[in-house]
């Protein structure tokens, strides 16, 4: 790959990579968003006109370097900007989780944490599709494999990154090869219809971007295979809507009691939190990922 630029990007603060690119990724192994030890966040992106790598560093408090690699690779850094939340403000979040004892400990625990999101509106869709009713660690090792099998890697000193297959590789594909990832027939046969919906525009992402999220969720809906959580989980990591919470997931239940030391009233807290409460959705995540309890778990 050609070597390209080096770019510096403002971030509103409070700004972390760390714990932003954490709750990206979600786990470890994850091939498409990789972390190398040294802290740098790495993407690779694949369009018409080809492939390209980002690596991007925290520089200050109030900013963030983006080393580009690949023939006009410059393109994809305001989609990064974009998938890191660099300008997102979230002062309304830091001033409701306050209200909440517990709540107001994680936040300040995670302070610096955006709301990332998916590359693209398809990216959420697949996503959401295949981590439908099983664990986040079999629903990661899965999505792992189909992306090895499908993607075409990219790599640079080392760093080894697959652009996040488009629709048509989902629909090209052999069933064999999906099934061998570990796909059940029935969310392949719900990621081809997404997949199909996307690449023949049924699905506009532009236009379900442009829709209040009530609609927007509707619109989503009309895929086969996305249902009302689904749905929000999209909307969330796809298009960054705060608004919106996934209910009814059990994941969700455990990590609340938890991460607040006993029970919790999930409608209060969301209610409390109103515009913002999918900052909610990441700090549960985050405090998971790295095993933070706001208050001793009661045994």
């Amino acid at each position: 790959m050609t070597s390209g630029k080096r770019i510096l990007l403002p971030v509103k603060r409070p700004f972390r990579l760390d714990f932003t690119s954490d709750a990206l990724r979600r786990l470890a192994a994850n091939a498409v968003d990789v972390v190398a030890p040294d802290g740098t966040y790495y993407r690779a992106f694949e369009d018409a006109s080809g492939a390209a790598l980002l690596a991007v560093r925290q520089y200050d408090e109030t900013s963030i370097e983006v080393r580009t690699s690949g023939r006009r690779a410059e393109r994809f850094v305001a989609v990064a900007a974009r998938m890191l939340g660099t300008q997102v403000d979230l002062n309304a979040w830091y001033e409701r989780s306050a209200r909440i004892e517990w709540l107001h400990r994680l936040a300040k625990r995670f302070a610096g944490v955006k709301p990332p999101r998916y590359a693209s509106l398809w990216e959420a869709c697949a996503h959401a599709i295949v981590f439908q009713q099983i664990s986040i660690h079999a629903a990661g090792a899965i999505m792992r494999r189909a992306i090895e099998a499908l993607g075409n890697p990219v790599e640079r000193a080392g760093v080894r990154c697959i652009p996040f297959p488009g629709p048509r590789y989902w629909l090209d594909a052999p069933e064999d090869v999906l099934r061998a990832s570990g796909l059940s027939r029935n969310k392949i046969e719900h990621l081809r219809s997404a997949a199909a919906a996307f690449a023949g525009g049924t699905i506009d992402a532009a236009a379900i971007e442009a829709l209040p999220t009530p609609e927007a969720a509707q619109a989503l809906t009309a895929v086969r295979g996305v249902g009302p959580w689904s749905a929000a989980v999209i909307l969330l990591r796809g298009l960054g809507r705060l608004d919106t919470f996934p209910m009814r997931d059990s994941g969700v239940a455990r990590s609340l009691a938890v991460l607040a030391g006993g029970a919790v009233d999930l409608d209060f807290v969301l209610e409390v939190l109103g515009p913002v409460r999918g900052m909610l959705y990441y700090h549960l995540l985050l405090g998971r990922i790295h095993q933070h309890f706001a208050d001793p778990p009661r045994l």
